[in-house]
């Protein structure tokens, strides 16, 4: 949410800053604007709208030449999305420019301190009133780096600002507190980013910034500080992927070059798992067997396609490691007043690893004792810095706002930790874990099988472009998949979808199926506790009151002919491992109806990537 580009260097900033943002565009959001400063003069440029609109304002009235520039793309929080709203902000004399992601909680204070000193806002953003704050600084006589701090210590919520002073062309100061910012390290040249997808063009060397740090930057040099202005030694990391890994390649839609992308990620995630021995080990368990072995319930926090595949976790630590679990959504979980302690375990998924409300509730965790493992995907991300371990999901850039890849790694992710504290409470044998462990070695391969029936899916969904409405039903692990193949559906086509355990559809869910309405079936595997013969009784159920049944099944299942309208075969995996599988045809469905329907599948209206205010 929101996207940010600073650039210090010998380039055109303009060119590098508008670069940075078209990668940043996957984020979501409704307008643009970028700041230059050229021959001690500031410069602004913003338009409402998509960043093709702010090029054209570009094309009439080019920018000068400048060599340091800051870029925005805005998600709109405070005030309606249009071109007086829009980033960047200015101070009252135009001599400070500013932009902002997250959310200033004391905004309406600060204001009416500002207006009583007659300054006058143009726009309706808490943003503006950061901007005039730090003009009011420099105007004292004071640096921008100082300015910065001061303004800081006056804040309240989560934010990210970077700002440039006309007076001081060569410098590029910007703040963090729980929001994301990361410095791309160039040669003679430094950028700035909402993640490092801004600057993977020109470095793959990057700083991950703290809580509560500000950074100054130059072209020769990289100066971190606390608010306080104490120095900080910031930690550098590689970034494992490049430009490349963020291209098409050929496909029309982000969405559906990562959903083909999946046996890689999937493979990619596994990679390292096992040590020369066969024992599993995991990339930062910083908790000691002897915490794991204490801990006696396990809690799971996580947003929307996330809490899903926390869903599928509970039920593999529930089965293998006898460990009570719960799977909350992370925006209510710290105002129910959870019981938690020092032998409860949070789990907190999230792929960008700054979703503001999983964040937060982490530091509600720890702050009553409670172990934190983090699920993510982004290296550096404010999530696993504040968490006691970390499984890096190795998906690599996941572009299109509708996770896929993201999801199947998460699921993987969630296995290998369900595995590990089996091995370490003792719960599972050596050889019942790596007879697991194959069977996931081998998901790539049937990952692709799946793909390889990706037309006959396409045809489905071309087919339902008229439909205003769409069921879906799932058991046992299969509850998940339903649940989130409808959001998919949500998401990108903007049709009324809902997922259901099939069990509850006769207590009340039923009274919703009428002639011709489509309901998406994912079939469990035969042979496990009558799971198998429970849906076929749902999808009769369903079936008899005039729906069209759309059923996923495993390959030789013929029990299921009979009532399936259409079938989309699944290769046999173990019942818990099903959803690696299953997700892929719902994921191709939505991705297929979308485009038919002629909605921009990687950027659905109202959507952002990474959610970073709560």
């Amino acid at each position: 949410m929101c996207g940010i580009v600073g650039y210090i260097g010998p380039r055109a900033a303009q060119q590098v800053v508008l670069d940075g943002l078209r990668r940043l565009e996957y984020r979501g959001y409704d307008s643009a604007g970028i700041a230059v400063v050229a021959d001690g003069a500031l410069t602004v440029r913003k338009r409402a709208g998509k960043l093709a609109n702010l090029e054209k304002v570009l094309d009439e009235s080019p920018l000068p030449d400048a060599h340091i520039g800051i870029g925005h793309t805005r998600w709109a929080t405070h005030g309606q999305p249009n071109d007086v709203n829009a980033h960047p902000h200015t101070g009252a004399t135009r001599r400070i420019a500013l932009v902002h992601n997250g959310i200033i909680e004391n905004f309406a204070d600060l204001r009416l301190r500002i207006e009583a000193d007659n300054h006058e806002l143009t726009s309706e953003t808490d943003t503006e009133i950061v901007a005039h704050l730090l003009e009011l600084q420099v105007r004292s006589g004071i640096d921008l780096t100082t300015a910065m701090q001061r303004v800081c210590q006056q804040l309240e919520g989560a934010f990210t600002l970077v700002a440039i002073d006309n007076a001081d062309p060569e410098t590029v100061v910007a703040a963090r507190r729980n929001s994301p910012l990361v410095v791309g390290l160039g040669d003679g040249e430094n950028f700035l980013g909402s993640d490092v997808a801004a600057f993977i063009e020109f470095t793959r060397e990057a700083l991950e910034l703290g809580q509560d740090q500000i950074v100054v930057m130059t072209r020769e040099a990289v100066q971190v500080t606390d608010f306080a202005g104490s120095p900080v030694e910031a930690r550098r990391f590689h970034v494992d992927w490049d430009l490349s890994a963020a291209e098409k390649d050929g496909y029309d839609w982000f969405m559906r070059k990562e959903i083909f992308e999946q046996p890689h990620a999937v493979a990619d995630s596994l990679l390292g798992r096992r040590d020369a021995e066969g024992r599993l080990q995991l990339d930062e368990m910083r908790l000691a067997d002897e915490e794991l072995r204490d801990i006696d319930k396990i809690i799971i926090i996580a947003c929307g396609t996330s809490f899903y595949a926390g869903m599928v976790a509970k039920y593999a630590i529930e089965h293998w490691t006898r460990t009570p679990v719960e799977v909350e959504l992370a925006s209510e979980f710290r105002y129910r007043d959870p019981i938690i302690d020092s032998t409860t375990l949070v789990v907190a998924i999230s792929q960008s690893g700054e979703t503001a409300d999983t964040l937060q509730a982490i530091m509600h965790a720890r702050a009553q004792r409670a172990k934190v493992l983090a699920i993510c995907n982004t290296n550096g991300a404010s999530i696993p810095r504040e968490s006691d371990a970390v499984i890096y999901t190795h998906a690599g850039p996941e572009i299109g706002v509708a996770s896929t890849k993201g999801l199947l790694t998460q699921l993987v992710a969630c296995y290998l930790l369900a595995l590990y504290i089996a091995q370490v409470k003792g719960t599972r044998y050596g050889d019942e874990i790596e007879d697991i462990m194959a069977q996931l070695e081998a998901m790539p391969d049937h990952i692709r099988t799946v793909l390889d029936g990706a037309e006959q899916v396409y045809e489905l969904a071309r087919a339902h472009v008229g439909t205003r409405s769409v069921l879906f039903l799932g058991r046992h692990a299969g509850y998940p998949v339903a649940l989130e193949g409808a959001l998919k559906l949500k998401e990108l086509a903007y049709i009324h979808a809902e997922g259901f355990a099939a069990g509850e559809l006769k207590h009340g869910p039923i009274a919703l199926i009428e002639d011709g309405l489509p309901v998406l079936c994912v079939v469990p595997p035969r042979g496990r506790d009558h799971l198998h013969e429970k849906m076929l009784s749902g999808i009769q159920e369903v079936r008899a009151r005039g729906a069209r049944t759309i059923c996923l099944a495993e390959a030789g299942d013929t029990s299921i002919e009979p009532y399936a309208d259409h079938l989309i075969r699944l290769p046999k995996v173990p019942v818990l491992l099903q959803p690696l599988v299953a997700c892929v045809p719902l994921q191709l469905f939505a991705c297929e109806l979308a485009t038919a329907m002629g909605h921009d599948v990687d950027q659905p209206r109202n959507l952002a990537k990474s959610v970073t205010v709560e």
